[in-house]
C-alpha cells in the first residue's frame, strides 16, 4: 500500500477527510496526520510518505513552504492542495512545485477521490518506469563488463541513436563526489548533459556517467586525443560551476565499431585510481600517464618509527602531513602511492605485533588495506595512517602507564641509547637500586628480561635498515651497537629465525 500524510490544522476538517474515504479501497494507508507543516516535516522524517494532502493556511509552516523542503528531499513524494483561497498566486505555485491538484474547501469527497486515483496511477507509473530503468542499466552493465553477445552492440548503439560503423568514438567516464550531493542535481546537469549535440550518455549509479563522443565520419577531420580531452575538460568546468558539483573525468581509448565500447570503458575505468592523486576538478587521458615515472615515493621508515616510539605525537602527525601533501608529486605513477601505504601499512602492523599492542582497539592490515584502495583521494588515505598512528602513540601511554617509573625511565634510555653498551648493574647503579630487584621488577613489567628487551630493539631497528636501505650488513651492525659483525648475526637469527643477509635477499620489492 501507497502511504499517505494527511496535515491541516483544523480537528474537524482533518477527522472528516480521514474518515469520508475508504482508503484501503484505494489501496492507500493513512500513516500520519498533523496540523502544521512543522510536525508533518517532523513525522515524514521519520518515516516518508508517497503521498501528502495538505492544507495551505496554517500556523508555524504553511503547506507550500513544507512542499518545496520536502521536494528537496524526495522529488518523487506526490502533493494534493486543500485551500479556502481561490486566489491565483496560490495555483500558480502549487504547479511550480508539480502537486498533482490544487482543490478548493468545502472539499469535493468525488473529487478527492478521483484525484487520489489518479495519484496512485501516476505513482504505480513511475514504479514501472523504476524498474525499467534499473533493468536498462543492468543491461549495460553486463555489455560493459564484456559479459554479453557482441552483436547487443547494435542494439545498445540503437538505443543511443549513433551508428554502428564508418564513425569514430571516444569513450570517457564521469564520477562525482556523493558526499552532501542532492538527487535532483545529478538529474539536472544529465539533462544538461544530454543537449550536447554531439555528446551521448548513459547514467552508472551511484556515481557515474558513461559519455561517448560522436567525433563523426572516419574520412573526415577527426579530434585529436588532445582536442578530445580538451574538449571533456570544458564540459565538466560548465557542469561543475553550473551545478556546483565536483567531477573527476576518465577519457579512455577511442574506437570505430560500437562492440569496441566494453574495451574503451574499461581503459577509462583503469585511470579511475588516478583520482587519488589528481583529485576532483581534473579531467585525465590516456596519453597524459603513459610516461609517468614508477619512481617510488619516499618513505623514511626509521624516522616514522622513532616518532612513534618517542611518542611524539605532533611531529608523527607532521611527517604524515608532509608525506602525503608535499612529497607526491602530481606526475607520479599511483603505483608507487600505493606501494609507499602498503609498507606504512606493514610497518604499523610489525609494531603492534612487536608491543604488544592491544588489537581491538587498531584496524587489522585488511582492513587498512581496504581503506587505502577505497580511498577517493589522498586526504582520505593520510587521515586513516594519522588516526591509526595517533591511536597506537595514545595505546603506548597507556601501557606506559602501567609501568613504575624506574622501568619507564630505562626503557626511554634504551629507546634514546641503545647504540652504547647498556646492563643493567650500571641501571641499578644509576638508579640506586639493587641490581637483582630492578631485573626482576623489569621482567615483571615489560615480560622479558632487560637483555632480551635491549635485543629486541637493536634487532628491530636492524631490520628496517636491512629492508629499506642499501647500507652494509657490517655497517649496519655497528649502527645498532654490535661491534662484532658475527655476534649480531647470532643475535638477529635469534630474533627473526633467519640471518641478516637472508632477509635482505627475501626481501619484497
Amino acid at each position: 500500500m501507497k502511504k499517505v500524510m494527511l496535515v491541516e490544522d483544523e480537528e474537524l476538517i482533518l477527522q472528516g477527510i480521514r474518515n469520508i474515504v475508504d482508503w484501503e479501497e484505494l489501496g492507500l494507508k493513512v500513516v500520519h496526520m498533523a496540523h502544521d507543516g512543522a510536525e508533518a516535516l517532523e513525522m515524514w522524517e521519520k518515516e516518508p510518505v508517497q503521498i501528502v494532502v495538505t492544507d495551505i493556511s496554517m500556523p508555524e509552516m504553511d503547506g507550500l513552504t513544507l512542499l518545496r523542503k520536502l521536494r528537496d528531499q524526495e522529488e518523487q513524494v506526490r502533493f494534493i492542495i486543500l485551500t479556502g483561497y481561490d486566489e491565483f498566486a496560490y495555483a500558480r505555485e502549487a504547479v511550480r512545485l508539480d502537486v498533482e491538484n490544487y482543490i478548493l474547501k468545502p472539499i469535493d469527497e468525488e473529487e478527492l477521490i478521483r484525484q487520489l486515483r489518479e495519484t496512485v496511477r501516476k505513482l504505480e507509473e513511475m514504479d514501472r518506469k523504476k524498474l525499467t530503468y534499473i533493468d536498462e542499466k543492468t543491461q549495460w552493465m553486463h555489455f560493459l563488463n564484456g559479459k554479453s553477445e557482441k552483436s547487443d552492440g547494435e542494439k545498445f548503439a540503437e538505443m543511443l541513436g549513433l551508428a554502428t560503423e564508418g564513425h569514430s568514438y571516444h569513450g570517457a567516464v564521469m564520477k562525482w563526489n556523493l558526499d552532501g550531493l542532492k538527487e535532483k542535481k545529478i538529474t539536472n546537469m544529465i539533462v544538461e548533459l544530454k543537449k550536447e549535440e554531439h555528446l551521448r550518455i548513459v547514467h552508472l549509479p551511484p556515481d557515474s556517467l558513461l559519455m561517448i563522443l560522436d567525433r563523426g565520419r572516419m574520412d573526415e577531420a577527426a579530434r585529436s586525443e588532445e582536442q578530445v580531452r580538451e574538449y571533456f575538460s570544458e564540459l565538466q568546468n560548465q557542469m561543475e560551476s553550473r551545478f556546483n558539483i565536483m567531477t573527476f573525468i576518465c577519457v579512455g581509448a577511442s574506437f570505430q565499431r560500437f562492440e569496441e565500447l566494453p574495451e574503451a570503458y574499461r581503459s577509462a575505468k583503469k585511470l579511475q585510481k588516478y583520482l587519488i592523486i589528481e583529485g576532483y576538478g581534473n579531467c585525465i587521458s590516456l596519453p597524459q600517464i603513459q610516461n609517468r615515472k614508477t619512481e617510488s615515493v619516499r618513505m623514511d621508515e626509521t624516522q616514522l618509527r622513532k616518532f612513534i616510539l618517542k611518542k611524539e605525537k605532533e611531529a608523527a602527525v607532521d611527517y604524515i602531513e608532509d608525506l602525503f601533501i608535499n612529497n607526491i608529486r602530481k606526475d607520479a605513477d599511483v603505483s608507487s602511492l600505493y606501494q609507499m601505504a602498503v609498507k606504512m601499512a606493514m610497518l604499523l602492523q610489525d609494531m603492534k605485533k612487536e608491543y604488544k599492542l592491544e588489537s581491538g582497539r587498531f584496524h587489522d592490515v585488511s582492513e587498512l588495506m581496504e581503506t587505502i584502495f577505497s580511498a577517493d583521494d589522498i586526504h582520505g588515505i593520510k587521515t586513516a595512517f594519522i588516526s591509526e598512528i595517533v591511536e597506537i602513540i595514545e595505546c603506548m601511554h597507556e601501557e606506559d602507564s602501567q609501568y613504575t617509573p624506574v622501568v619507564r625511565q630505562i626503557i626511554g634510555e634504551v629507546q634514546k641509547n641503545y647504540r652504547e653498551d647498556m646492563n643493567l648493574k650500571t641501571l641499578a647503579h644509576r638508579y640506586h637500586m639493587n641490581a637483582s630487584y630492578l631485573g626482576q621488577l623489569f621482567q615483571k613489567e615489560v615480560g622479558c628480561s632487560f637483555a632480551q628487551y635491549l635485543s629486541n630493539t637493536k634487532n628491530g631497528i636492524a631490520k628496517e635498515l636491512i629492508l629499506n636501505t642499501n647500507m652494509k650488513i657490517n655497517e649496519i651492525a655497528k649502527q645498532v651497537g654490535y661491534p662484532d659483525t658475527s655476534y649480531f648475526y647470532r643475535k638477529f637469527k635469534q630474533s627473526y629465525g633467519v640471518s641478516p643477509a637472508s632477509m635482505r635477499e627475501m626481501k619484497k620489492y
